[in-house]
């Protein structure tokens, strides 16, 4: 009968991990226990994702590198590290870099050219932050030269992973910026600021940024923006935004919304749009649907009417427009739904609701175009192809929010911030963004004015933000809007 003696499974992997590291040890690596030899090298390491580890992080599983792509221009950290006890007294190194293309005014280094060590304090770091933007397959090479110990090896004490040079290779650049978040809420008093970052997750170039505009807006109040002072920070911005009007409406809803927009250098991606809100604080009540004063869906042509202070021959006046008004449908579960229609069915899957706050203007048929608030006064030379300028029909164009967010005769009034694109050719465009706010009220029986401002911002065709007053009614028949003592808008030409 066979016998088989047991071995002790530690002992094994005992065993086992004495003889890999025999086989894998050349003769000048490193001494093992208290024989260490104290030896200075680049301790650069990297995730599986190809992001630096920055010092404290420490892995042990990792292994140092000694080149680097980088397409960031966020200041770059590489540890240097000394592999010993304790030290006694201090220990500097210094190190030298040098660029393959001589340009050496892109690249800041600090320090210039030495590392210090000393207590306990084994690793110090050179920081490489980038000033411009590089030329193509330019590299920065970096070399520890000497050090002040005579005993203390440059280098892994093997001939394979030295560590003692650490090359940068610079790709291609790539600057982006997104928000951190979408959504602010503002109280709505004059004078309150919010602050906002913009995040630079590859850094960014100051003078890069202050030559182009980044935002596009969409304004339902007035605010001005201003920022922190860049300093050292190359990963994100803050902005401070303060209200310039009073917004405490608790009835209404006021939005305005700051978008990013691509620029030579720097292309928005992730999250783009920020939207601030001062929220309704009363409730709105459906049943108050005060959209259907306006909106006749039995009548495919049903009209509004409307009058707006312009410029024509030189003088402000009122001048009339109308446009075709639908509701705007919306599903089941919109919470400002109310059924409009069950189609005479039990089935409540042919349900027709609409939106008991919101209106918008369109054809009932076809590619032409409707004269929403009266736009095509403010042109000349305009296309009426909605291909060409789908502006000219907002579909979801005003909201309302009844007073105390119950009552069925007046309350405020919303022009729905949006961008609209109108144009003379396919190839001539402008995206104008508008926006504005008033009011609205039963001035006789069964007659309903909405009194507001509309607002329309472009930089090309107004230089900025235009804006005029308007009255809407929902009868043609209507008392005609005593004159204004201001200034009004004059026609553009596309």
């Amino acid at each position: 009968m066979k016998t088989y003696s047991k071995m002790n499974p530690i002992k094994i992997f005992s065993i086992l991990s004495a003889t890999l590291l025999l086989a894998s040890c050349s003769k000048d690596d490193y001494k093992l226990g208290s024989e260490i030899d104290p030896y200075l090298r680049f301790n650069f390491l990297v995730n599986s994702n190809n992001i630096p580890l920055e010092y404290p992080m420490v892995n042990s599983v990792l292994v140092p590198q000694s080149t680097y792509t980088n397409s960031s221009v966020k200041t770059l950290k590489i540890p240097v590290a000394l592999t010993t006890r304790a030290l006694k007294s201090p220990v500097t190194a210094n190190f030298s870099a040098v660029s393959s293309t001589g340009d050496n005014e892109s690249f800041t280094v600090n320090p210039v050219n030495q590392l210090v060590f000393e207590g306990s304090k084994l690793t110090d770091t050179i920081f490489v932050s980038f000033d411009k933007r590089w030329s193509a397959n330019q590299s920065i090479s970096l070399k520890l030269e000497t050090v002040s110990d005579p005993d203390i090896h440059i280098g892994n004490q093997n001939s394979a992973y030295p560590n003692d040079t650490f090359k940068i290779d610079l790709a291609a650049i790539t600057t982006n910026y997104t928000f951190p978040v979408n959504q602010l809420i503002v109280k709505g008093e004059v004078g309150e600021t919010i602050d906002f970052k913009v995040n630079f997750p590859n850094g960014f170039f100051p003078e890069e940024i202050e030559k182009v505009s980044i935002f596009k807006f969409q304004n339902g109040f007035e605010y001005s923006l201003t920022h922190d002072d860049y300093g050292d920070n190359r990963s994100s911005i803050t902005y401070h935004l303060t209200l310039l009007e009073d917004i405490q409406n608790d009835d209404a809803r006021y939005e305005s919304k700051i978008t990013l927009v691509n620029t030579p250098n720097y292309n928005a991606t992730g999250s783009i749009n920020l939207t601030i809100v001062k929220p309704i604080k009363s409730p709105r009540d459906i049943q108050a649907n005060p959209a259907s004063k306006f909106t006749d869906p039995t009548n495919a042509f049903y009209l509004t009417y409307g009058e707006h202070w312009f410029s024509v021959n030189g003088a402000c006046s009122w001048q009339t427009f109308n446009a075709l008004t639908f509701p705007v449908v919306v599903t089941k579960d919109n919470e400002n739904a109310i059924l409009y229609s069950d189609k005479g069915t039990a089935n409540p899957n042919d349900d027709v609701y609409h939106d008991a706050f919101k209106i918008g203007f369109n054809v009932a048929t076809g590619t032409n175009t409707v004269n929403s608030f009266g736009l095509k006064r403010w042109f000349s030379n305009e296309s009426n192809s909605a291909a060409i300028s789908p502006g000219f029909n907002i579909t979801s164009a005003l909201e309302f929010f009844p007073a105390n967010g119950t009552s069925k005769t007046e309350g405020t009034v919303l022009v729905i911030p949006q961008d609209i694109t109108i144009g003379s050719s396919a190839t001539n465009t402008h995206v104008i963004a508008i926006s504005g706010e008033g009011t609205y009220k039963e001035i006789s029986a069964g007659l309903y004015e909405i009194s507001f401002e509309l607002k329309l911002t472009n930089d090309k065709l107004f230089g900025g933000t235009v804006s005029t007053q308007y009255r809407m009614y929902n009868n043609r028949t209507y008392p005609k809007p005593a004159a204004l003592s201001i200034s009004c808008p004059k026609e553009v030409t596309l």
